[in-house]
C-alpha cells in the first residue's frame, strides 16, 4: 500500500460517521481530544509569555532587558524558530505516523514547563528566555501536524466547520492564556509559584488529552529526512510553488498575519494614546478582537454549505479594508481625557464604534482566513501537505516580522496609529485584489457565491454525488445565462465549461467566463478552428484530472422545456477512453430558473424584464448518481436529467 492509499484509508471510514455540524464534532473522538489538545497548548503559550512579559516589565528590574524591549525581544524568541525549523518540522510529519508526533510535541511542552517553573520559582531570566524559544519550538513542531491532520480525518464537508472550530479555539485560547496569565502573575507572593502550577498544569492536560487522539498514517514514511533548514526551506517553498493556487493562497494567509499582527502589536499604546484608556481597555480591545476572530471562523460554515467555499475570502478581504479605513475615521476626535476606566470607556458612545469596527474587522478576517487554511488542506497532495503547512508558517512568521519593522518605521517618521491603521486597511485592499487577479478561481467564487445568497436562493440537492477528486464530466440542462456560474457555487472543485463562442460577447458575463477559462464552441461548419480547439482542449482538462461541465442542448432553451441532447459528449468520451481514461458522467438539473433575471422568456429576449419574479426567488440543482463513460448516451443523459427536472 502506498502512502497516497494510507491517507485515503484514513480518509474514507470518515464519510460513514460525518458529523451534521461543526459542534457536533466536539463528541467525536476524531477531532475532539485533538481540539483540546491545540487549545491547551495555545492556552499555555500565551499565559507563559504574557505571565514572564508582565514579570520582567513591572515586578524585576534587569539591566540588560529594558521594559520596553521585553515585549519585542520575547516575541522575536518565540517567532525565530519558525523561521529555523519549520522545514524540518513539516518533513517529520509527513514521516511519522501524527499521533506519534502530537504525544512527542506534548512530552516537550512538560519539560520545557517544568524548567520554565524553575525560572518562574527563582525569577531567573535568561532561563525563561531560553524556554520562550523553547515553546516557539514546540509551536513549530507541532503547527504542521495541526493542520495535516484535519483532512486526514475529517470530509470536504467537514473540513471548513473544523478549521473554524480550531480557529476559534486558538483565538480563544490567546485570550484566556493572556487574561489568566496577567491575573496570576500579579497574585501577592505568592504570583509567580500561580503562574509555575498553572503552566505545568495545562502540559500535562493537554498531554493527557492527546493519549485519546487517534491514529493518523504518516503519508509519505519512506520521506528521507533532509536537516539542513537553508536547504529545506528553499525546498519547501519551491514545492509549495508547484501548486499556483496553493502558493499564492498561502501567500493570501501571510497577508492576514501581517495584517492582525499591525493591529495586535499596537492595542496597548492605541489605548492608552488614542482612546485615553488605562489596561483594562487595552484588553477589553484584546477581547472584542479575539471574538470577532472566533465568531466569523464559526460562520464560515454557516455561510459555505459545509462545503470548502474561497467565494468567502473575498467578502472577508471587503470587509477587513472597510472597517479598518471606518476605524482610521471613529478614532479621530476624540476628546482628550486624564485616563478612562473600562466603566468610563464604555459610557461614551464614540467608544461602541471603535470596538464595533474591531470586532466586525476580526470577523471578517475569520471569513478570509478558514477558507485559506481548508483550500491549502484540501488542494495539497497528502505525501507532502505538511511541508506546505511549514511553508506557510516560514512566510507567516516573515510576514509578522516585516509588519513589526514597517509599522515601527511609519511610527518613527511621525504616522499616528490610526493613520498606520487606514494604511494597512488601504493596502489590504490592493493586496488582496492582486491575488484575486492572479487567482481568478477566489473572484468566480465570490461572484458565485452573491448570486446563490443574494440574487437566487439557490438549494443543491444530491451534491456528495459531484467528484472530491479525479476527471468527471458534468452535464446540465441549459435555462440561462449564468447556468455555469450557479454549478460553480454546487462544485467544491473548480469547473471547466465548454460554452457557446457567442455567449463571451455579452457584456460583464462573457469577461466573466474568459476569467473562468471557459471554452468557447463554435458549430464545426461554422468554425471548425474553433470547434476542434474545444474538443482539445477538453481532452486536456480531463487528462489533468479536473472537471468538465457541458451543456448538452447546444443553446439556452426558448421555452423552458429540456431540448434533444446533442452528440458532442460521445467525442469527448471518445477522446478520453483513447487516453486511457474512465471518466464518469454526472447528470444534473437545473430547476426553477425559466424566467427568472438571466432566462429568456417567451416573446422576449434575455433579461428584458429582470425584476419580473423579485429578489431571492429560489432556484435549485438535482445532482444525480455518476453514470459509467460505457452506459452513456445522448438519449440516456437526456432522460436522466429529465427525471432529475420532475424530482
Amino acid at each position: 500500500m502506498t502512502s497516497t492509499d494510507f491517507a485515503r484509508a484514513a480518509h474514507q471510514p470518515v464519510a460513514a460517521r460525518a458529523a451534521p455540524n461543526q459542534f457536533a464534532l466536539l463528541r467525536q473522538r476524531r477531532f475532539a481530544p485533538f481540539f483540546w489538545t491545540q487549545f491547551a497548548g495555545a492556552a499555555n503559550d500565551n499565559l507563559f509569555k504574557f505571565a514572564f512579559t508582565v514579570m520582567v516589565t513591572y515586578q524585576l528590574s534587569v539591566s540588560w532587558l529594558e521594559p520596553a524591549m521585553a515585549g519585542l525581544v520575547i516575541g522575536a524568541l518565540f517567532i525565530l524558530p519558525f523561521l529555523l525549523f519549520s522545514a524540518t518540522s513539516g518533513q517529520l510529519t509527513d514521516k511519522f505516523e501524527k499521533t506519534r508526533m502530537i504525544r512527542f510535541v506534548k512530552n516537550l511542552e512538560i519539560a520545557i514547563m517544568l524548567l520554565a517553573a524553575w525560572g518562574f520559582m527563582v525569577a531567573n531570566v535568561p532561563v525563561l528566555l531560553g524556554c520562550v524559544f523553547l515553546m516557539g519550538l514546540h509551536s513549530t513542531l507541532f503547527g504542521p501536524v495541526k493542520f495535516a491532520y484535519l483532512p486526514q480525518v475529517l470530509n470536504e464537508r467537514e473540513l471548513t466547520g473544523g478549521n473554524g472550530m480550531v480557529e476559534m479555539g486558538t483565538f480563544v485560547a490567546i485570550l484566556l492564556g493572556n487574561v489568566v496569565g496577567g491575573l496570576l502573575v500579579a497574585l501577592p507572593q505568592v504570583g509567580h509559584a500561580s503562574v509555575a502550577i498553572a503552566c505545568v498544569a495545562l502540559a500535562i492536560a493537554g498531554r493527557v488529552v492527546a493519549q485519546f487522539i487517534p491514529n493518523a498514517p504518516a503519508t509519505d514514511p519512506g520521506l528521507k529526512i533532509n536537516w539542513n533548514p537553508v536547504t529545506e526551506t528553499w525546498r519547501n517553498l519551491k514545492l509549495a510553488h508547484g501548486n499556483v493556487v496553493v502558493f499564492r493562497s498561502l501567500l493570501g494567509i501571510s497577508w492576514m498575519w501581517f495584517f492582525g499582527a499591525v493591529f495586535l502589536s499596537n492595542f496597548p499604546a492605541f489605548a492608552k494614546e488614542v482612546l485615553h484608556g488605562n489596561e483594562q481597555v487595552a484588553s477589553l480591545l484584546l477581547v472584542v478582537f479575539s471574538v470577532g476572530i472566533g465568531v466569523g471562523s464559526l460562520l464560515c460554515e454557516k455561510f459555505s454549505h459545509r462545503h470548502v467555499e474561497i467565494g468567502l475570502v473575498p467578502l472577508g478581504a471587503i470587509g477587513m479594508t472597510v472597517f479598518a479605513v471606518d476605524l482610521y475615521f471613529a478614532s479621530r476626535g476624540l476628546p482628550p481625557h486624564a485616563g478612562h476606566t473600562l466603566r468610563s470607556f464604555l459610557a461614551q458612545p464614540a467608544h461602541w464604534r471603535v470596538m464595533a469596527d474591531l470586532l466586525l474587522l476580526s470577523l471578517f478576517a475569520g471569513l478570509y482566513s478558514v477558507p485559506m487554511y481548508a483550500l491549502i488542506q484540501l488542494r495539497s497532495a497528502p505525501t507532502h501537505r505538511a511541508r506546505i503547512i511549514a511553508a506557510n508558517n516560514i512566510l507567516n512568521a516573515l510576514f509578522m516580522i516585516a509588519s513589526s519593522v514597517i509599522a515601527g518605521a511609519l511610527l518613527k517618521s511621525g504616522f499616528s496609529i490610526p493613520q498606520i491603521f487606514l494604511i494597512v486597511g488601504l493596502a489590504n485592499a490592493v493586496v488582496a485584489g492582486y491575488i484575486f487577479l492572479l487567482v481568478p478561481e477566489y473572484l468566480l467564487r465570490f461572484i458565485a457565491w452573491v448570486m446563490t445568497r443574494i440574487v437566487y436562493r439557490f438549494k443543491v440537492r444530491g451534491d456528495q454525488h459531484i467528484p472530491s477528486e479525479g476527471a468527471a464530466i458534468l452535464v446540465a440542462n441549459h435555462v440561462s445565462f449564468v447556468d455555469a456560474v450557479l454549478l460553480m457555487a454546487a462544485s467544491p472543485r473548480p469547473i471547466r465549461f465548454i460554452m457557446d463562442s457567442r455567449i463571451f460577447q455579452v457584456p460583464v458575463l462573457g469577461w466573466i467566463f474568459r476569467l473562468a477559462k471557459c471554452i468557447p464552441v463554435a458549430p464545426q461548419k461554422e468554425d471548425p478552428t474553433v470547434y476542434q480547439h474545444a474538443f482539445d482542449e477538453a481532452a486536456k482538462v480531463l487528462r489533468e484530472g479536473d472537471l468538465l461541465g457541458i451543456f448538452p442542448e447546444g443553446g439556452l432553451t426558448r421555452d423552458g422545456q429540456l431540448q434533444p441532447f446533442k452528440g458532442g459528449v460521445m467525442k469527448i468520451l471518445e477522446q478520453a477512453k483513447a487516453d486511457g481514461l474512465d471518466v464518469p458522467v454526472v447528470p444534473m438539473a437545473l430547476t426553477n430558473l425559466w424566467g427568472s433575471y438571466f432566462s429568456r422568456i417567451e416573446k422576449d429576449g434575455a433579461m428584458t424584464r429582470p425584476f419580473r419574479r423579485g429578489l431571492f426567488n429560489r432556484v435549485g440543482l438535482n445532482v444525480g448518481e455518476p453514470v459509467s463513460a460505457a452506459q452513456v448516451t445522448p438519449e440516456v443523459l437526456q432522460g436522466k436529467v429529465a427525471r432529475l427536472l420532475a424530482d
